[in-house]
């Protein structure tokens, strides 16, 4: 843990970090809205779903977008916020060096191999795009929301056992997802 922030002020700071990294990316689909929801929203789901209280792993939910997003280092993120958190976020962090192809094959070899406070927020965050797959504006075709939900299962599946409340959690929302996206486009 780094010094900077104590546990008690570690979330809020990297709130604060993640919001001005952020600040001018939008979600796809949602009426674009900030960015910065989605990710509170990761860890509003660790937290409130998972049980999760450890500040570390709710700080790295908060930012686990903005090594593969913006221009933060892991080296930044660890003078920042420790050791911890910095590593926690690398964990979940895509290769942009890859095609998109590659890096959603790389993330379902992985997925076994995360830290299970990484597997935590991988499933929150799967969770969360799930549910904003279902409820925003979205010009995706059914197809491609069925294709991403089917893919992550697949990484998901790789995640599983670290906490039964967040894989009950993804379960119900996949669900959810097959029975509203079983018609054809």
């Amino acid at each position: 843990m780094n010094d900077k922030y104590s546990l008690d002020s570690l979330l809020l700071a990297a709130i604060k970090f993640a919001s001005d990294k952020h600040v001018s990316q939008r979600r796809k689909g949602c009426e674009n809205i900030p960015y910065i929801n989605h990710v509170i929203k990761v860890a509003y789901i660790l937290q409130e779903t998972g049980k999760e209280t450890n500040p570390q792993v709710l700080a790295a939910a908060v930012l686990h977008d903005v090594i593969e997003d913006t221009n933060t280092t892991e080296e930044e993120l660890s003078g920042l916020f420790g050791n911890l958190v910095a590593s926690l976020v690398k964990e979940v962090t895509d290769d942009m060096t890859l095609t998109y192809d590659d890096r959603k094959r790389f993330q379902i070899k992985k997925a076994p191999f995360l830290t299970n406070d990484a597997k935590k927020i991988k499933i929150a965050d799967k969770i969360a795009n799930i549910h904003d797959i279902l409820n925003c504006p979205l010009s995706w075709s059914n197809r491609r929301k069925r294709m991403y939900v089917d893919w992550s299962e697949k990484v998901i599946e790789g995640c599983r056992g670290v906490n039964q409340l967040l894989d009950k959690s993804f379960d119900e929302i996949v669900l959810k997802a097959k029975d509203i996206l079983i018609e054809e486009d």
